[in-house]
């Protein structure tokens, strides 16, 4: 897959942006993971599979970006005034290997923490999967043409929209319904998790139009910075986040060590 990334030279500046930014991502992902271990006895045990399935979410990101951040400095070379293409190419194809793994996980963590079980959980859960799976591979194709036919970037791209819509549809639903068997505080944090999911999922679309709004190595820099954000907010933040809702239920389900972690956080008891 040759991203447009390869077609240009870079200033010291822009290469070093896109390598720093990487390289945050790695550093992220690696503070999450320690971040989950820590916090894994917080929820009473029905919800502590939020924790682990958000540890394997943080290496499996973390080995991808750190494989980014190497291809990157193996893809260009310095002649002393700028960096230019060399004969490794860097590949924005990795992010979608690591987008199917981390995807079912994200999704299947917020069920178990919505407490949806049964044949609802197995509905939602294989339409989720499902979309989620198709949303990731039909924009993977479309980056196969983002250097050669920028129309068909665009039909896979809005395809894959499709399936993300979707996706933030159901999990809105889903959230709704268990909302009203909540404490506020805990269900006022379910909806800002449903928001910050649909702001985070969409910065990825945006990048992925980027040859199309901006074929210039600063539109290669704007997506990589993009790509980097949504991966840390869509993951990190919301890990930590679904990990705080879980530790409220268990707190009002009467599970000791969630109270005891609930009265050291700055907002308080519920």
């Amino acid at each position: 897959m040759e991203n447009m990334e390869n077609l240009f030279s870079y200033s010291s500046v822009q290469y070093d942006i896109i390598n720093h930014v990487l390289v945050l991502g790695v550093g992220a992902m690696m503070s999450g993971l320690a971040y989950f271990i820590m916090t894994i006895k917080d929820s009473s045990p029905r919800y502590r599979l939020t924790s682990v399935i958000s540890s394997v979410v943080m290496v499996s990101a973390a080995l991808i970006l750190f494989n980014q951040q190497q291809s990157w400095q193996h893809a260009f070379a310095w002649d002393g005034n700028k960096w230019n293409p060399s004969a490794t190419t860097f590949s924005n194809g990795f992010r979608y290997v690591n987008w199917s793994i981390d995807v079912p996980m994200l999704l299947t963590q917020l069920l178990i923490v919505l407490g949806v079980s049964g044949a609802a959980f197995r509905r939602r859960w294989v339409g989720l999967v499902v979309a989620g799976i198709l949303m990731i591979y039909t924009g993977y194709v479309g980056q196969f043409y983002e250097t050669t036919d920028i129309t068909k970037l665009l039909i896979w791209g809005a395809i894959s929209t499709v399936f993300m819509i979707y996706i933030c549809y159901i999990v809105g639903i889903s959230i709704a319904e268990t909302n009203v068997s909540m404490p506020p505080k805990a269900a006022r944090l379910a909806k800002a998790l449903f928001w910050l999911l649909v702001v985070a999922w969409t910065l990825y679309p945006i990048a992925y139009l980027i040859p199309w709004l901006s074929p210039t190595p600063n539109g290669m820099v704007a997506r990589q910075i993009l790509y980097t954000i949504a991966d840390i907010t869509s993951k990190v933040i919301y890990g930590v986040m679904l990990g705080q809702l879980a530790t409220r239920l268990s707190a009002a389900e009467g599970y000791e060590p969630a109270r005891e972690s609930m009265k050291s956080v700055i907002y308080g008891r519920d």
